[in-house]
């Protein structure tokens, strides 16, 4: 299972709840890469630049999905960027998007702390990133889950009511 979304989504805290209580391995890909490089995102970023973190991005995720292991992978928000990785995702796994408001998002990632696509003004940005990347994560998913107002817990619950518990074939 995969989860997609933007920034601030929850996809790390609810996909840790799922793999949780399904008893599943959770890989946060983000986590998984910066645990490989020993080096944060934003510092990733910084020195190589994203093509070269998207790079990373991509093996790592097909790390994850050619695992014959049940896992449940929070994907990075950009994950879907390339087309590799969204055929990837339709072949390999159950996709679940986690949609959420501009609102919502500006919330839960604050100033952009360690959000390297974050500028001086983040609500600016997440609109402009969210709008870009809505028509992505739609191809992507097998179901969206609208997670205003939700908690990681019951974000997780609605997961697990969609999730088929097998691999779709497209």
């Amino acid at each position: 299972m995969a989860l997609i979304g933007m920034m601030g989504s929850g996809k790390s805290t609810a996909g840790f709840w799922l793999a949780q209580s399904e008893g599943l391995r959770f890989v946060d890909l983000d986590a998984a890469i910066e645990e490989r490089q020993g080096r944060s995102v934003p510092e990733i970023f910084e020195a190589d630049g994203e093509d070269c973190f998207r790079d990373m991005e991509q093996s790592e995720l097909a790390a994850c999905l050619t695992s014959l292991q049940p896992l449940v992978v929070s994907c990075g928000g950009g994950a879907v960027l390339r087309a590799e990785n969204r055929e990837l995702l339709r072949n390999r796994a159950w996709v679940c998007w986690l949609r959420a408001t501009v609102e919502t998002l500006g919330q839960r990632v604050r100033a952009g702390e360690n959000r390297p696509l974050l500028g001086e003004n983040p609500m600016v940005d997440l609109e402009a990133i969210s709008a870009a990347r809505a028509g992505l994560y739609a191809e992507a998913a097998n179901e969206v889950v609208d997670v205003d107002g939700l908690e990681a817990e019951q974000v997780a619950e609605q997961i697990k009511r969609l999730w088929p518990r097998a691999v779709p074939v497209r």
